[in-house]
C-alpha cells in the first residue's frame, strides 16, 4: 500500500510552510497539524474568492505572516520567529500563461524568492531540513512523450518552467555552498499536476470546470489533447512529507525526487479528464475546444518517472487517476451541498491515512 507520514515523527516539530494560503499549501498545513506539527505560514493573501484558505480559516496554523516572498525583511523576520525544524517551500507564481504576461515577476518570485528564503534560513540554527517544491515542468521537454527521470536535463520553453528550473539550480548552489557543511539537508521535489477539492485557482482545469458548473456555462478548454501526470493532492503531499522525514533523519536519499503516477498507468488527456470530472460531478458533460495557434505555447506531453521515490521513500500513489477524479468530484459535490470545507478536508485526510 505504500508508506504514510509518521505522526510520531511530526509531533511537536515546528514546520514553516511557504505558500500556505494556496490550494496545496492549505491541504498541507491542515494535514501537518493533524499529524501533531506546529505549523507556521508565510504567503500572500489568496488571489481568488472563494479560496480554500479562507474557507477553512486558521485551522492548522500556529501562526502566519501574510507578505510577499520578495519582501526580504518580512521573510527574514518570519523565519526567525517560527524557528522551524523543517521548511516546506511551496510559495510561487505557479501559472504558465501568467508567466508569459509577467515574465520578470515570475522569475523574481520563483528564483529570487527561493534565494531569499534560503538566505533567511541560514540565520536559524534550528533548521535541519528544507524541501523546495518545484514542478514536473523543470525538464527540457522534447515532446517525445517519455517519462522524465531526475537526471534528465533541466530547462523550460516558457517563463514559468524556466524559472522553476532556475530555482533548482539556486537550491543546488545553496546546498553545496552553505548547507551541506552545516549538516542541513536541502532538496527539491518535482510534483505532477494535482487534483483535489477546494482548488479555486485561476486558469486551472478543475477550478474552471467548477466555475462553469456553478455559472451554468459551457467550459472552454485550450489544449484538450495535452497529457499531464495527474495525481491527487494527498498523494503528492504524502511524498513531500516522507521526503522531509528522511531528510531530517539524515537518511541517504537523492537531492531531487519526482512525484507522480506510475508510467504504467495510462496518461489521461485534458479533454478526457474534463469529461470524467464533469461526469463524476453530475454536470453537463460538454466543453468547447478553444485551442488557437496564437495562444502562448504549452507542452502537449508531460510525464514523470517516480521510480526513485518508490525505491528510496517507499512512496507510491495510493489513488489511481480515476480515484483522484472521484475524490475531487465528491469534495465539490458535498461542498455545493452545504458541507463545511474543513470537515471535507479532514475527512479525506483521515480516510487517506487509514488506507484510502
Amino acid at each position: 500500500m505504500g508508506r504514510l507520514p509518521d505522526s510520531r515523527f511530526w509531533r511537536g516539530k515546528r514546520v514553516l510552510v511557504t505558500g500556505h494560503t494556496g490550494f496545496k499549501g492549505t491541504w498541507a498545513r491542515v494535514w501537518l497539524s493533524r499529524l501533531g506539527a506546529d505549523v507556521f505560514g508565510y504567503a500572500l493573501a489568496p488571489s481568488t474568492a472563494p479560496s480554500l484558505h479562507a474557507l477553512v480559516g486558521s485551522a492548522g496554523l500556529s501562526g502566519e505572516t501574510i507578505a510577499d516572498l520578495r519582501d526580504t525583511d518580512s521573510l527574514t523576520a518570519a523565519v526567525a520567529r517560527s524557528r522551524p525544524d523543517i521548511i516546506l517551500h511551496m510559495a510561487a507564481q505557479p501559472l504558465v500563461r501568467r508567466s508569459y504576461a509577467e515574465p520578470v515577476e515570475t522569475f523574481d518570485v520563483n528564483v529570487m524568492g527561493t534565494a531569499r528564503l534560503l538566505e533567511a534560513a541560514r540565520t536559524v540554527d534550528e533548521v535541519k531540513a528544507i524541501l523546495v517544491v518545484t514542478t514536473d515542468k523543470v525538464y527540457s521537454n522534447d515532446e517525445s512523450g517519455r517519462h522524465f527521470v531526475e537526471s534528465d536535463r533541466l530547462g523550460g520553453h516558457d517563463p514559468y518552467s524556466g524559472s522553476k528550473a532556475a530555482a533548482e539550480i539556486v537550491t543546488a548552489t545553496y546546498r553545496d555552498s552553505f548547507y551541506r557543511s552545516r549538516g542541513v539537508r536541502l532538496a527539491t521535489a518535482r510534483g505532477g499536476n494535482v487534483l483535489g477539492g477546494g482548488d479555486y485557482s485561476e486558469d486551472r482545469l478543475v477550478p474552471d470546470i467548477v466555475r462553469a458548473a456553478l455559472a451554468g456555462e459551457v467550459l472552454d478548454i485550450r489544449s484538450p489533447l495535452a497529457t499531464r501526470p495527474w495525481q491527487h493532492v494527498l498523494d503528492c503531499l504524502n511524498g513531500y512529507f516522507l521526503f522531509c522525514e528522511d531528510l531530517f533523519a539524515g537518511k541517504q536519499v537523492p537531492d531531487a525526487l519526482n512525484f507522480g503516477p506510475s508510467p504504467e498507468e495510462a496518461q489521461i488527456a485534458v479533454g478526457r479528464l474534463a469529461s470524467d470530472v464533469q461526469a463524476a460531478m453530475g454536470v453537463a458533460g460538454t466543453w468547447n475546444d478553444s485551442s488557437a495557434s496564437d495562444k502562448p505555447r504549452e507542452m502537449q506531453t508531460l510525464g514523470l518517472d517516480p521510480t526513485k521515490a518508490r525505491e528510496y521513500l517507499s512512496w507510491q500513489a495510493k489513488l489511481s487517476q480515476p480515484e483522484a477524479i472521484e475524490w475531487t468530484a465528491r469534495w465539490y459535490d458535498r461542498w455545493r451541498g452545504g458541507c463545511a470545507p474543513l470537515s471535507l478536508v479532514t475527512d479525506q485526510i483521515d480516510t487517506f491515512m487509514k488506507g484510502a
